[in-house]
């Protein structure tokens, strides 16, 4: 409420950001008026504003029950500075690419009031400071014009009330042809621009004058369904299913989505194709369609056909006496093989494709290093592969060989159109073994599998019983499932491991069995839980786990070492607010860059959130802020010795990692894992989830929360269910 004021109007330099929400962006941020002596409290929607901007707002005086008098922003827009030390504030903010704090303070003490005409009509004349050459004012100049681009775009987009944060991607994507692109098609910014998708540029679709039912409007909805679904792990969605949830979401009518729809299989943008009398059957026969996004239906398609080849191609002929080599293997390793491993590492050698699963304990990794001893000891070349850079790592030091990410094995080159290794260049190999396989999603496992050269055994390695892929599929559960593939199940937890409290729980927890509970805090375990239900004090005690009480009792590193697994995003108890308590915490730096409401600090964990060929980062890798240059722009991760720069515009592909959701956590292993678990939780208190985080932990798990929280987590093994045929295709080619 506006208490019944007038509009009014403010204007005044941009101290500081206190709150911004990236979804809405709703801010809280603090202006210094002349003539007012305390800085005023701003709230509302603030876009593309940084620290040392002069901003003149329309809006209301607010007087707030608790926080006192602020001012409710109706419209603003950014005016160039008129005081020397607010043209400082302004260069120092890191808006000129080149120009950083110091750069700012030089300039103004040189050019004083005429600093911005200078840059804007005579930037030669920089050369007059010390520190500017030439190549300094080339990147000024361009900097300046490019900002000038920009300021365009964010006025046209403003005009048609759309938030113009979005401005710097736009222009970085579409250059001079950012308005031209936007007018003609604002859908194509959903696909060709990470962090603005369908629901964006559908707001700008409407501000433009697209009508709400219109064919392209549909066709783009359609769209983003699916690739929403996709998301959420479905490789297709029954077909009426799917027309509701476009029509819900897009609130026009089924006639104009199935003509979209129609338009968008002519376009070859989807497929869609019968279900079989089964899989019809299991949907109460009203949804007997499939419909896919076409690059899922030809990754899912092209999995069962080149794992049924490579399954039914000739093996080798050579003739060994295996027992004698596996012997003198467990010789050489002072080692003893269960029933079951020696099993495995002999199937091995008969058939050309197989999977091994178990949970921990249970003896993969020594599976691994006995096969691959024994394939090179009959002359084949054995290739190790993982999806993430950590599980290679893990498997490399398991094994003692050098294993690469799967990425890396294909020799993917963005440069030259993808993965390098493919069907006309496959893989040199006579045997080739992939681990953490549940992590694999149907498109990398597509990739793979056109690398692997049919006279190859590929050994498949992995936990079934953990979550699936981030990306669409459920690829080793559909191939265990189908019957088609030998499989070997691991069950038996071996001595050493049947000590830890972790692996014990683990396998209690995937069977539905409540987990034992440390109860002697005098002797120390590897598995603690803590019972408290207030979600402030689970937070308060997490993070008091990770910078005082862990570090002190176990020796282990609050940053390298622990490593804190939400079950959600949001709440107190959530990564988001988790990151920023711990940042506090465990981060002192200075050195710190405000974007957008984010706070980034040299030192901070940092965890990649897409896929970025380009750079050869993935989403889920886990990296350090070793530099921020306000000057140049640039933000710079250390991804265990690969070092990453992120323009600051593309700063929305990292977020903190102090704590990360249990997903994220996949394929990685960290020595502390601290996790909260409360009811609040319900919608993620899944088996497979809580057994995902428990396993992450190598050396210690300290759970916080409620034993009623643990009681709905172990007995709800019915995890959502994904939409794939994977399994069915398998079973229908025979493989």
């Amino acid at each position: 409420m506006n208490n019944g004021s007038r509009q009014t109007e403010i204007q005044g330099q941009l101290e500081r950001i206190t709150f911004h929400n990236e979804e809405n962006h709703y801010t809280i941020a603090k202006i210094r008026v002349q003539g007012r002596k305390d800085l005023i409290t701003v709230v509302g929607s603030l876009v593309s504003v940084q620290p040392g901007e002069e901003l003149k707002i329309s809006g209301f005086w607010d007087m707030h029950a608790k926080y006192g008098e602020q001012f409710r922003v109706v419209s603003y827009e950014t005016v160039i500075p008129a005081t020397v030390k607010g043209i400082e504030r302004y260069l120092g903010s890191g808006l000129i690419k080149g120009i950083g704090p110091v750069m700012a303070k030089r300039l103004v003490g040189k050019f004083g009031l005429d600093t911005l005409d200078i840059i804007e009509k005579d930037t030669n004349r920089l050369q007059e400071v010390d520190g500017i050459g030439e190549k300094r004012i080339a990147m000024i100049r361009q900097a300046w014009s490019d900002q000038k681009e920009i300021r365009d775009v964010m006025l046209f987009l403003q005009g048609h009330e759309v938030s113009s944060s979005y401005a710097a991607k736009i222009y970085k994507q579409y250059g001079r042809d950012s308005i031209r692109v936007v007018k003609e098609n604002p859908y194509r910014l959903a696909s060709d621009i990470f962090g603005i998708g369908f629901l964006i540029a559908d707001g700008i679709a409407g501000k433009l004058g697209v009508p709400h039912d219109s064919q392209v409007r549909a066709e783009a909805g359609i769209m983003y369904v699916l690739t929403k679904l996709s998301e959420e792990g479905h490789v297709y969605y029954p077909y009426n299913a799917l027309l509701e949830e476009c029509e819900n979401m897009l609130g026009i009518p089924g006639g104009i989505i199935t003509r979209a729809l129609g338009a968008t299989v002519a376009e070859k943008k989807v497929v869609i194709e019968d279900l079989t009398g089964t899989e019809r059957d299991s949907y109460d026969g009203v949804n007997n369609k499939a419909v896919y996004l076409s690059e899922l239906h030809a990754a899912e398609t092209a999995v069962a056909g080149k794992l049924t080849k490579i399954a039914t191609a000739p093996g080798s002929s050579l003739s060994i006496d295996a027992d004698r080599y596996i012997a003198d293997i467990q010789k050489e390793l002072s080692i003893a093989l269960a029933p079951a491993q020696t099993r495995a590492i002999r199937n091995s050698l008969n058939h050309k494709v197989m999977v091994i699963t178990g949970g921990p304990g249970t003896g993969k990794t020594t599976i691994i290093r006995v096969l691959t001893m024994l394939h090179s000891k009959m002359g084949k070349t054995v290739l190790l592969a993982a999806p993430t850079g950590r599980a290679a790592k893990r498997l490399s030091e398991a094994a003692g060989r050098q294993a690469r990410t799967i990425h890396r094995l294909l020799e993917f080159s963005p440069k030259q159109g993808g993965f390098k290794k493919n069907e006309e260049a496959p893989l040199e190999a006579g045997v080739i073994v992939i681990d953490e396989v549940s992590m694999v999603d149907s498109v990398l496992m597509q990739h793979l599998l056109n690398a692997v050269p049919p006279s190859a055994t590929l050994i498949l390695v992995g936990d079934a019983d953990q979550l699936p892929s981030v990306g669409p599929g459920n690829v080793l559960g559909d191939i265990i499932g189908s019957g088609r593939v030998p499989t070997e199940h691991l069950s038996e937890i071996f001595r050493q491991s049947s000590e830890s409290l972790i692996i014990v729980n683990a396998h209690k927890i995937n069977r539905g069995e409540f987990p034992v509970l440390a109860s002697n805090r005098e002797i120390p375990q590897d598995f603690y839980f803590i019972e408290l239900e207030e979600p402030e004090k689970v937070c308060e005690m997490i993070i008091d786990m990770c910078c005082r009480k862990i570090p002190e009792k176990f020796g282990f590193h609050p940053l390298d070492d622990i490593q804190v697994l939400a079950p959600m995003h949001r709440g107190i108890v959530g990564a988001a607010n988790l990151n920023t308590e711990l940042q506090k915490r465990l981060n002192n730096s200075g050195e710190e860059l405000v974007r957008g409401g984010k706070t980034f600090k040299k030192g901070d964990k940092v965890m990649q959130i897409r896929n970025d060929y380009d750079r050869d980062v993935f989403n889920g890798d886990i990296g350090k802020i070793s530099s921020i240059d306000m000057e140049a722009q640039e933000l710079v991760v250390d991804f265990d010795g690969n070092k990453v720069s992120y323009d600051f515009a593309d700063l929305d592909e990292i977020a903190l990692a102090y704590a990360v959701s249990v997903h994220k956590s996949q394929g990685s292993e960290y020595p502390v894992v601290v996790m909260p678990l409360l009811t609040q939780h319900y919608m993620m208190l899944q088996r497979n989830l809580l057994y995902t985080a428990i396993t992450r932990g190598k050396k210690l798990v300290v759970i916080i929360g409620t034993k009623k929280a643990l009681a709905i987590a172990i007995k709800n093994n019915r995890p959502a269910n994904r939409y794939t045929r994977l399994r069915a295709r398998l079973q229908t080619a025979g493989a």
